[in-house]
């Protein structure tokens, strides 16, 4: 057990940090011959507790910055503007405005802030997984449906954002990005962390850029069921809000860009919604707040940071198992028809079904639970 244990330590990477985790695993593979058993096994022990504390803390700052964050920020140029550093607020203002439609572009990805340590333990908190079921071909373009959105769509960043889950290992010659809300890139400084990890806007203009740029070998991730979803998420569930979502079919056929079905297993069950014993009360409070704002966030219950029995926002460390289905071959059509969009959209749902039907019992899925379309 302790030589399994010394060899799971680390995962290849190619942020410059990793060599100092290269020098530690060697270190570890030459104790194991040096140390005594037991005290080689409480050393081990004592390297994977602090470890799991690492994990702990990278998965909290991913939670504070994309919840806690947009708060945070949007209180910021009120603060500087009342000290010494006021011009930083007109400066970036007129940066932001400058910079406006990167957004539309598909974000200024850097490979360093895609492929590192820390997204790599963040991937061993659960832990995270991508499955291939068939190649993808870098002489064509894909729509990767995401599914399901659960309350962060945990899966989907992991997979289409970072290299801990493998994708570029997995589909040589591809380049992954993914499309979400628009209004992920309003808040200062934290738009600028987007687009560092290849997150682009979701809109018209956004997947017509990146349906031509680079011309082949794209792989564009789009959470169809989007915030609307993402209130329908709980554990035991697999509710899709895809009925009268058909935009992406229409586009596919306009590109002649193949459609690849997704399934994240286990992604609603990190988070619980629901809060107190009525949960159409919360419902009916969600469904008023988005009346009122135009959205509503959801309302996550996990465990806390110290794992305090009241909870707390983190995600459950529960295993995500994100199964890429094989692609749907689109040919293109200049002026699709309504029965064209109508036909795809019915063939991409059997698609993702059979997916789900074929692996659900791989991933702790009982068998009388299925996907419900709404």
């Amino acid at each position: 057990s302790s030589a399994s244990q010394s060899s799971m330590i680390i995962r290849g990477s190619y942020f410059p940090l990793d060599v100092s985790l290269s020098i530690l695993q060697w270190t570890a593979d030459r104790a194991q011959n040096l140390l005594p058993s037991s005290l080689y096994d409480w050393c081990m022990g004592l390297f994977f507790s602090c470890k799991r504390t690492v994990e702990v803390l990278i998965v909290g700052g991913f939670i504070f910055l994309w919840i806690i964050s947009p708060v945070v920020v949007c209180w910021l140029p009120v603060v500087l503007c009342l000290t010494p550093l006021w011009w930083t607020v007109p400066l970036y203002a007129a940066w932001m405005v400058y910079d406006w439609d990167t957004a539309k572009t598909g974000g200024r990805p850097i490979g360093m802030c895609r492929e590192n340590i820390g997204w790599n333990l963040f991937a061993d908190y659960f832990p995270l997984k991508l499955v291939k079921t068939a190649d993808l071909d870098p002489e064509r373009n894909y729509i990767v449906g995401s599914h399901p959105h659960g309350v962060l769509s945990i899966g989907a960043c992991a997979t289409f954002l970072t290299e801990s889950t493998g994708f570029s290992k997995l589909f040589p010659g591809m380049t992954a990005n993914i499309l979400t809300l628009n209004g992920q890139f309003w808040f200062p400084l934290r738009r600028e962390f987007g687009f560092a990890i290849g997150g682009a806007e979701s809109s018209r203009a956004s997947l017509k850029w990146s349906l031509r740029n680079p011309g082949k070998g794209r792989a564009i991730g789009i959470v169809f069921g989007g915030l609307n979803e993402s209130l329908m998420a709980r554990p035991g569930r697999h509710d899709l809000k895809l009925l009268n979502r058909r935009g992406f079919c229409r586009f596919a056929l306009q590109f002649g860009a193949d459609l690849v079905p997704l399934y994240h297993f286990g992604e609603n069950e990190l988070f619980d919604q629901a809060v107190g014993i009525d949960e159409q009360n919360v419902k009916n409070m969600q469904a008023r707040i988005r009346n009122l704002i135009g959205f509503c966030p959801p309302l996550p219950l996990g465990r806390s940071l110290l794992n305090l029995p009241w909870g707390g926002i983190l995600p459950y460390r529960k295993p995500v198992t994100s199964v890429m289905g094989a692609p749907i071959r689109v040919d293109r059509v200049d002026n699709p028809t309504d029965l064209e969009v109508d036909l795809l959209h019915q063939k991409y749902c059997d698609a993702l079904v059979e997916l789900f039907e074929k692996h659900k019992s791989l991933y702790n899925v009982p068998e009388d639970q299925h996907i419900n379309f709404y």
